[in-house]
């Protein structure tokens, strides 16, 4: 049973909550591998893949031959737009290419459950009860997570929904990036230090991956 400590909103220690198994205490044959495939298939595919050079066929120049073949004494060259000349094409240059691949659903969610379960066994999750702003207050969430995590954190902090006052009082924080409980990823978590949840945040995630 994994339990973590729940805070209040006003940084205090109010209880445990007991994390669901299905979804913080999962195995796999070769966890590690899984991860590297999943990340770095997501990573491929944030690539634009529109870097590009002109070739030969591409710059501005003339076509005609600089001069004749034989006779000059010096090497067999071709026209201005020749790779060997300043200014002219690229030789084996970057062409525009698309580097998306699809990642398999179950791997994509097996790789989600392996990246809560390692933060859960390195005790880096933390449960805030709600999270509640009248008006913008970057100050008073500063205060909250000085309080709860260790400093100089990455953190991410994970809410139910789209509360436009929560997320511009944390928006400004340094090291603290945020996401909606039914659309995090592996990735993100991993790479945070600490992973901050919100009591509604917890039970939506259980609702969307613990299948």
């Amino acid at each position: 049973m994994l339990e973590v400590t729940k805070y209040s909103m006003q940084g205090e220690e109010i209880g445990k909550v007991t994390l669901p198994e299905t979804l913080f205490n999962v195995q796999s044959k070769n966890p590690d591998a899984l991860l590297y495939e999943v990340i770095n298939m997501y990573l491929a595919n944030q690539r634009q893949g529109t870097k590009a050079v002109k070739n030969r066929a591409e710059v501005h120049g003339s076509s005609r031959k600089l001069y004749r073949q034989k006779g000059t004494g010096n090497a067999r060259v071709g026209n201005i737009r020749t790779p060997i000349r300043v200014g002219g094409g690229n030789a084996f240059g970057p062409k525009p290419k698309d580097w998306h691949k699809k990642i398999p659903k179950k791997k994509k969610r097996l790789a989600l459950k392996l990246a809560l379960t390692q933060r859960a066994q390195n005790n880096q999750i933390v449960v805030v009860e709600s999270l509640q702003f009248d008006k913008p207050e970057t100050k008073k969430a500063k205060v909250l997570l000085e309080k709860i995590v260790p400093e100089k954190s990455k953190t991410l902090l994970v809410i139910d929904g789209n509360d436009k006052m929560i997320i511009k009082s944390f928006n400004n924080l340094p090291k603290v990036s945020m996401d909606k409980a039914d659309s995090i990823y592996a990735y993100e978590i991993l790479k945070c230090n600490f992973l901050v949840l919100t009591e509604d945040a917890l039970k939506k995630i259980e609702e969307v991956f613990a299948s």
